[in-house]
């Protein structure tokens, strides 16, 4: 646990507040030991909770390109899915994690990968739960892709409280997954959206933290499946077919070519004929393909010979 770099001013002036504070009490209140020691222990009180609110922890973290780490400790407070109109302009799951006072209030990426999109928004100050929070409060918005070419945008959101976003990246920024991309002072949210489709890991309520929780696994990209699913039934005829022809490999799949090339001469042959392959079909084949074959050079050689 170390104490974050943003820290330092507020650390800086608290100290000098309390010994101020403390030194005026002492000379105008030599004898007045009850305030003396109210004012200690309101002292502590203040020292302590800016120190553990700059706290930043120490985090290894092993880069995982399918997972979407948290970006902040806090509590979910937003699954829905919704339009996103800034950069997406499409429907997106969003999920938001509210950071109270008493959270560390570092901000970490929550994928690797290249800064496709960044822009700082001047707004409002509501209080972080408002609705339209996301759209009216002062804010940034980070757009990352990562080596699959899955986007995920997630923004900074300072609330009442919350007078203070900094950052620490630009477009065009190679990131890594868990590292400090920003930093928001004393309470407020961050937004991550996320492709539809996506498998959510958390739940409403749930306390998460950053760099730490998984809040989704991209699976690149749900949609996949599907489509690579309706490829394999269309190639798989075509390519089945060419092989029996050309090469006439006596394999399961020659074999079942043989029998649909059967059926379909039904109709147009006699019905005695066609029932005798079916009876033995296996065995057929193969010596239909020998007597075809010795059939061949026979002919070849009587033509020579006349």
């Amino acid at each position: 646990m170390t104490f974050h770099k943003e820290g330092y001013t507020s650390l800086a002036l608290t100290v000098l507040f309390i010994f101020v504070l403390n030194a005026l009490i002492s000379f105008y209140f030599p004898d007045a030991h009850t305030v003396k020691w109210i004012v200690y222990i309101l002292s502590f009180l203040l020292l302590a909770t800016i120190v553990q609110f700059f706290r930043s922890p120490v985090l290894h973290i092993t880069p995982e390109e399918s997972q979407v780490l948290c970006p902040a400790d806090g509590k979910v407070v937003v699954i829905e899915e919704t339009e996103e109109t800034e950069f997406f302009k499409d429907r997106r799951i969003q999920l938001s994690v509210f950071m109270s006072p008493v959270n560390v209030h570092v901000n970490r990426n929550p994928i690797s990968g290249v800064i496709k999109y960044f822009k700082y928004h001047p707004g409002k100050y509501l209080v972080a739960w408002h609705p339209k929070s996301s759209t009216e409060n002062e804010r940034t918005t980070v757009v990352t892709e990562n080596s699959e070419g899955t986007q995920i945008l997630f923004r900074q959101i300072a609330g009442a409280l919350a007078r203070r976003i900094v950052w620490y990246v630009k477009e065009g920024d190679v990131v890594e997954q868990g590292q400090q991309f920003g930093f928001i002072k004393f309470g407020s949210r961050v937004d991550i959206f996320l492709p539809l489709g996506t498998k959510i890991n958390v739940e409403l309520n749930q306390v998460v933290k950053g760099g730490r929780t998984v809040l989704a696994d991209l699976l690149n990209n749900v949609t996949l499946p599907s489509e690579t699913s309706d490829v394999v039934e269309t190639h798989i005829p075509d390519v089945e077919k060419p092989l029996s022809d050309e090469h006439g490999e006596p394999t399961l799949v020659i074999e079942h070519d043989l029998e649909k090339e059967q059926a379909v001469e039904k109709p147009e042959g006699k019905a005695t004929p066609a029932k005798k392959p079916v009876a033995a079909a296996k065995p057929k084949p193969t010596t239909a393909t020998k007597s075809t074959t010795a059939a061949k050079p026979k002919t070849v050689k009587k033509s020579e010979k006349k």
